[in-house]
């Protein structure tokens, strides 16, 4: 189970204690919101898209939505997000619980602009029940980010 796997990941670092289960779903930015208390914009929600490089995430702030041609600018390709099928095949997490850590091989994280007007951001961690709350440079640190972007708009 994928939340399994980023638990393991965050035992690395001590801080899988801090993983927040739910009993009800955090597998959308509204029902991740309620879960957590807190304003729908600070969920960090993790998106999945296909490149001719491979598979690349980009985390963005819950109220930010895809600029097409910002995107396409950066990745130089039409913004295709990945199946539930491929996210799971490609990623290692299921839909709903797509995030930036203890992802497959080769997966690139990217995190969007939108982000970084917060303090801390909440994170699924690879299942639809639970999140994480990271600081701005935690995040950047454990998804082991390539490159902060500017793909976003909100």
């Amino acid at each position: 189970m994928s939340i399994e796997k980023v638990k393991e990941y965050f035992a690395g670092f001590g801080i899988e204690d801090r993983i927040q289960e739910f009993s009800v779903s955090s597998a959308t930015v509204e029902l991740a919101a309620a879960a957590l208390n807190c304003e729908p914009e600070r969920i960090a929600k993790t998106l999945s898209f296909s490149t001719p490089e491979g598979a690349v995430l980009v985390v963005m702030a819950g109220d930010a939505r895809v600029d097409n041609p910002k995107f396409k600018a950066q990745f130089n390709t039409k913004a295709k997000m990945l199946s539930p099928d491929e996210a799971l095949a490609q990623i290692g997490h299921a839909v709903g619980g797509v995030c930036p850590f203890a992802v497959k091989d080769g997966v690139k994280v990217y995190l969007d602009e939108s982000l970084k007007r917060f303090k801390t951001v909440f994170p699924a961690c690879g299942s639809s029940n639970s999140g994480i709350e990271l600081s701005i440079a935690e995040l950047e640190k454990y998804s082991d980010a390539s490159a902060w972007v500017n793909v976003g708009k909100f």
